[in-house]
């Protein structure tokens, strides 16, 4: 019992510091500290509301439970990891072809496997936390993990373009005018604008994409639908979170479960920024990082949440402010939480339309595969060895062309292929030493 008191007041300790850098236990004043975590909200705002709208679950829900699972992470790393977990691109692919079994947008079936992914990754965490983490590094060196990376994003690729053509005839270009409009907004503020405004560029592209759309579509008429403006006034300012309960099919869970070995290459490297950001070592909390990321995808899809993991946005919001607090998290995990309560502020994410989706998703999927080459290019990846040229070559072309391979109940999609694929080839020609040089890339 004295260990477990002991073990909470040393996660809410923070030693105040008014200026310089401020390290996981210490804080800034106490003003500071509340505007700092409304700022992080805002960081992490625009993806993790569009991964939820784009798989069809409730905004609503997925902004509470990405506080709570927030708030499980600060709890599992004791606050020595500053982190906030919000929806997890990863998990889109895999998901909408899950909600297509049995019918369109089976939300419960793809909960399920949400939870079984989580369950993965949380005993990955318990394996690391028993052994360490070098044995991840060796499976999945970063040509691996940059192919796999890379594949999320290409797999995605036609969702976006989707989102400005669905439901539109050849001819009618107003979706694809608009979604181009908000995507090169999104670009020249993450370019051009000044501050920390620059760290909100899916936020702040958004809302200019939404009100241009607006005024065409709902002013000017130049294209539709037009954006419902009464079901947001006529949705309650305060009312409780839509749950789901999960249903768990064997097919949903094999094609959403790969995902953990994007979670898991995703939040060690995010780890890495952060403890070279703070000066700290933080290896000794890779293991409970992850417990903690499984266990929170475990109870955000418990209750109709998505896919949760650390989030790059916020990270950057840090290396800019140089203000790692863990507390900082906590405040933004609260204002996360009283946001889930709110189905007005659902209605207007609800309304925003597809083709400014689209825009946004075209800037953000594209981030996702050229994080992967981001990947190779900082690692220093020799693509003259072919057993590197040849793992990425082989698992980019399988997940941007989504192999599904089916047998009975059991289905890979084509994420999932694209990452066993890579681990399987890197390994194989590792092993063999199969790693020659070539005089040059074949034509």
């Amino acid at each position: 019992m004295a260990a477990a008191i002991e073990y909470v007041r040393g996660m809410f300790q923070w030693t105040v510091k008014r200026e310089g850098i401020i390290a996981p236990d210490e804080r800034p004043p106490a003003v500071q500290s509340v505007a700092l975590g409304v700022q992080h909200i805002f960081a992490m705002f625009g993806a993790t509301v569009l991964a939820p709208v784009i798989m069809g679950f409730n905004p609503n829900t997925a902004i509470f439970f990405s506080g709570i699972g927030t708030l499980i992470f600060f709890v599992f790393v004791r606050g020595r990891v500053p982190s906030y977990l919000g929806s997890s691109f990863s998990f889109i692919a895999v998901v909408l072809s899950a909600e297509a079994i049995a019918g369109p947008h089976n939300i419960p079936v793809a909960l399920g496997g949400i939870i079984a992914c989580g369950a993965v990754y949380a005993v990955v965490g318990l394996i690391v936390m028993a052994v360490g983490y070098k044995w991840v590094e060796f499976l999945m060196p970063p040509v691996v993990t940059g192919a796999v990376v890379a594949v999320v994003g290409l797999n995605l690729a036609p969702a976006a373009i989707g989102y400005m053509t669905s439901n539109r005839p050849a001819t009618d270009n107003f979706g694809i005018l608009v979604g181009v409009i908000t995507a090169l907004a999104v670009a020249i503020v993450a370019v051009y604008a000044p501050g920390m405004l620059r760290r909100l560029p899916i936020l702040i592209g958004g809302v200019f994409g939404y009100l241009l759309y607006g005024l065409l579509s709902n002013i000017l008429h130049f294209g539709g639908p037009f954006i419902d403006l009464n079901s947001i006034g006529a949705a309650p300012l305060i009312g409780w979170p839509a749950l789901t309960s999960p249903k768990f099919d064997m097919h949903a869970i094999t094609l959403i479960v790969p995902v953990a070995i994007v979670l898991v290459a995703e939040n060690l490297g995010h780890i890495k920024a952060v403890a070279t950001m703070t000066g700290r070592d933080l290896d000794p909390y890779i293991g409970r990082a992850f417990l903690a990321d499984g266990v929170a995808t475990m109870v955000s899809g418990s209750g109709g949440g998505t896919g949760v993991t650390t989030y790059a946005e916020n990270i950057g919001v840090m290396g800019v402010t140089k203000i790692y607090s863990s507390l900082v998290f906590v405040i933004a995990a609260v204002v996360a939480i009283l946001l889930g309560f709110s189905p007005m502020f659902g209605a207007l994410v609800m309304s925003i339309p597809q083709a400014v989706l689209g825009g946004m998703a075209i800037v953000l999927f594209g981030l996702i595969a050229t994080t992967g080459a981001r990947i190779w290019v900082e690692n220093k990846v020799d693509f003259t060895d072919n057993k590197n040229f040849i793992t990425a070559a082989v698992a980019l072309t399988i997940g941007a062309g989504n192999l599904v391979i089916t047998q009975g109940d059991f289905s890979v999609g084509g994420i999932g292929t694209a990452c066993i694929g890579a681990l399987l080839i890197y390994q194989i020609l590792n092993k063999f030493g199969l790693g020659q040089k070539a005089a040059e890339p074949a034509a």
